[in-house]
């Protein structure tokens, strides 16, 4: 392979990483705990939490559902992490090949 093509090649993984990344970012990952969902997108920001509002909480109860907020939040954060490298690995991989 010559220069051109491999300056090309990479040309053309980079434009693709590039749309997948920002597929990433636009995309919503869930967690859910119990009574709580957490809503983040592919930064790891959070963009929405719900509390089930059936539910009567007691000051003692506050805990409990701080809990359940880390535990929901820690769920949609390895969503994000999972379909990062699943979606982002495969350019590791082509990479790796050009060096």
């Amino acid at each position: 392979m010559n220069l051109q093509n491999l300056m090309r090649e990479a040309q053309k993984m980079q434009k693709e990483l590039q749309k997948t990344q920002e597929e990433l970012s636009n995309t919503e990952y869930e967690g859910i705990s119990s009574l709580v969902k957490i809503v983040l997108d592919g930064n790891k920001s959070m963009k929405s939490i719900s509390i089930d509002k059936s539910e009567d909480f007691s000051s003692d109860d506050i805990e409990m559902l701080e809990d359940m907020i880390l535990v929901a939040f820690n769920e949609a954060a390895k969503k994000v992490d999972s379909d990062k490298e699943k979606k982002l690995g495969k350019y590791g991989q082509g990479l790796s090949g050009l060096m």
